[in-house]
């Protein structure tokens, strides 16, 4: 009654109008990635009407250079087409755990019998719906009694030894010689390379082997590379074909309302007798004179086709404001974008013109933002859908498309965000333990850890830099100009840290915990620069109070009291803790962050902001007395004086003029080389932890 039941099912599905989209995508051991933090999310393609069904939010796969974001399209596009994996696209920190064990198992014989031989996996998530009009047909080879019902279906990819006994005879023989490490680990790919067979094995969610083409026959990628500007007339080049392919592709009776192919015989005839009248016969004439006509002559006769003429005759040139301008004269911004535009319109033309399809269609753009302007990589990803959408309904086409982009551009994922509203569908690839790590953002995920009014800040306020952050090797957070100016030059001068990409945040004030559930996600090294802000009463900041006289107070031991700070960001992490309590204990630190702020004395006092622990640090500096008179010249007799006991009115009076103050000392940074002028403690030991953080990264 089962199989009934199951070949009765397999039929009605058959005839059933579903849709399918790839939901998730899993590489176990191939390349960078390892078996964990290795699934790669899509968003999934809805009911568009009869025609057009496309996702109407792209999958993002963003990370830094060399993180691991190609490899995802690179795995995709050997899997779905069946194409051969070689020893080096195994995951190396696998292959030498492998080994290790391997030898650890080996018994007296010199034979291992306990292993398995090494895998490379791939692991497809599969979501149908009722919400369209596919047939799935091609899905019925991986369906099971079990999951007949099933919204969700996995298939299994394996890249495995087509022999197992003849693997372990050659690693077997490889452990009988006395190879070093190194030696042992070249001899090991050789064999994987090419002493013993691989291949690709694919298996339902029952371990059941299914048949070799399956995944061929489910899945279909079109991969559109970063950089197709290959020469100066790469435009006309492309559409010349797309011309072609769609003359070949005409129905006779189209061809013939064209009346081309008659028309270019027609010249093919009058041009070869023209050649025959005017060449062909008085070079025979001459030949006569040296060869026997019956053992040389010559034909010249043209032999002109539409494709040739086509790729000969058809010339790209824009049009602006009337005029005609030649592709090898506008920008490569342009002519990479409608190079990828002609890559999909090819892929459109040539996708099976019947109106049901049971594939899963996937269009892998890969770094489109190669020569394009931070305008137009914006302009790009918010309106790549509709683009495709627009091409499937004039080619009148029912491709199930999902779009997929791979960047490492902060402009394509600022228009991402703020498109959607939203930080779902977003891949951020980097590395780990040497390992490629994939983190699938969402925005529960990040509403995890921040209230809402935070949430709907850190969306909008992402556009203005932040989102630098998915790219770099290490953030820093800081709420002033000076800080912000002087870190700036310290990074680039700095041998150690301008060999990373370390992005500095000017968050205006004290709300770099905003931040805080970014940080967490992302887990890079991030340091959060912040000020202690003690809590002064008004007239201790020199201002009118009742029955108080007004002063500049300078912070002491004994005026620490139980005051506390009145900094945001320091009561959120170290938990509304007294001052006091803050300078006796340790700085904030977990995992990938610290906060760092002014806890340590400096010179006898404590210092409430960068600027008067900078003051206190450099009290006799020379340089740092001169850039403060050139920006207030009322401060002179203080300067003159003792600096650091009037640190903190020096901090409030050149309060207003922080961006000259800032800037004067970077001038004086640059063109002194013996200017002498120093960070304060708390600044070198949050670079010391960063500096700690990109060691073990």
């Amino acid at each position: 009654m089962l199989s009934i039941y199951f070949i009765q099912k397999c039929k009605r599905i058959q005839r059933e109008e579903r849709n399918m989209n790839l939901k998730k995508f899993k590489l176990i051991n191939f390349r960078k990635f390892k078996n964990n933090n290795n699934e790669i999310s899509f968003v999934l393609a809805p009911n568009y009407g009869d025609k057009v069904n496309i996702a109407p939010v792209t999958t993002l796969i963003i990370g830094q250079n060399n993180g691991g974001k190609t490899t995802v399209i690179e795995a995709l596009k050997r899997v779905i087409n069946g194409i051969a994996l070689k020893a080096e696209d195994f995951n190396f920190n696998y292959l030498s755990e492998y080994l290790k064990e391997y030898k650890e198992n080996i018994d007296k014989k010199g034979i291992n019998k306990k292993m398995n031989s090494p895998l490379i996996e791939f692991e497809f998530t599969i979501e149908i719906s009722n919400d369209n009009n596919d047939l799935l047909t091609n899905i019925i080879p991986i369906l099971t009694i079990g999951n007949l019902d099933d919204d969700e279906l996995k298939i299994l990819v394996k890249w495995e030894a087509k022999d197992e006994g003849l693997f372990f005879q050659k690693v077997n023989e490889l452990f009988e010689r006395n190879y070093d490490e190194e030696q042992l680990f070249l001899k090991f790919l050789e064999i994987i390379n090419r002493k013993t067979e691989f291949k690709y094995s694919y298996y339902n969610s029952n371990g059941d082997e299914l048949g070799n083409n399956v995944v061929k026959n489910l899945i279909n990628i079109e991969a559109i590379s970063a950089n197709n500007v290959t020469s100066e007339d790469c435009l006309s080049k492309s559409f010349s074909k797309i011309v072609d392919y769609r003359y070949n592709n005409l129905t006779k009776e189209d061809k013939e309302m064209y009346n081309i192919d008659e028309k270019i015989e027609e010249i093919n005839k009058a041009l070869t007798k023209y050649l025959k009248d005017n060449y062909t016969e008085s070079i025979n004439e001459s030949l006569k004179s040296m060869l026997s006509s019956k053992k040389c002559q010559v034909l010249l006769r043209v032999d002109m086709s539409f494709q040739n003429l086509i790729r000969d005759i058809v010339k790209y040139e824009y049009v602006e404001k009337d005029k005609f301008i030649p592709e090898n004269q506008f920008g490569l911004g342009y002519t990479n974008l409608m190079m990828i535009v002609a890559d999909i319109i090819t892929y459109i033309d040539k996708y099976p013109s019947n109106k049901f399809n049971s594939q899963i269609n996937l269009i892998a753009i890969e770094e489109p933002e190669t020569y394009m302007h931070p305008q137009m990589q914006e302009l790009f990803i918010r309106h790549i859908n509709s683009m495709v959408s627009s091409l499937l309904s004039s080619g009148d086409k029912n491709v199930n498309s999902q779009i997929i982009i791979t960047t490492h551009s902060a402009h394509i994922l600022n228009s991402k965000i703020h498109e959607g509203d939203s930080f779902s569908n977003i891949n951020y690839v980097t590395t780990e333990n040497d390992n490629a790590k994939c983190i699938v953002f969402d925005d529960q995920k990040i509403k995890r850890y921040i209230d809402k009014n935070s949430f709907e800040f850190l969306k909008k306020h992402i556009k203005f830099g932040i989102s630098e952050m998915f790219f770099s090797d290490a953030a820093i957070f800081v709420e002033g100009i000076t800080e912000y100016v002087l870190l700036k030059n310290e990074l680039m001068e700095n041998n150690i840290f301008n060999k990373y990409y370390i992005s500095i945040f000017l968050v205006n004030g004290a709300h770099a915990q905003v931040y805080d559930s970014l940080i967490r996600v992302l887990n890079i090294p991030t340091l959060i620069i912040t000020d202690i802000d003690f809590k002064r009463e008004k007239f201790e900041k020199n201002e009118k109070q009742k029955g108080k006289r007004r002063k500049y107070l300078q912070m002491k031991q004994k005026e620490l009291g139980l005051r506390k700070s009145t900094n945001k960001c320091v009561n959120y992490y170290y938990k509304n803790k007294t001052a006091k309590d803050i300078i006796n204990g340790e700085y904030y630190t977990k995992n990938n962050l610290m906060v760092v702020c002014q806890k340590n004395k400096i010179n006898g006092y404590y210092a409430t902001s960068f600027e008067e622990a900078l003051i206190l640090t450099n009290k006799d500096n020379d340089a740092l007395k001169k850039i403060i008179k050139d920006v207030n010249k009322s401060l002179k007799e203080i300067v003159d004086g003792d600096m650091k006991k009037k640190s903190y009115e020096l901090q409030m009076r050149l309060s207003s003029d922080k961006s000259k103050f800032a800037n004067d000392i970077l001038y004086e940074v640059i063109v002194n080389e013996e200017h002498g002028i120093e960070f304060p403690e708390y600044i070198k030991d949050g670079l010391e932890f960063i500096k700690e953080k990109l060691g073990d990264k």
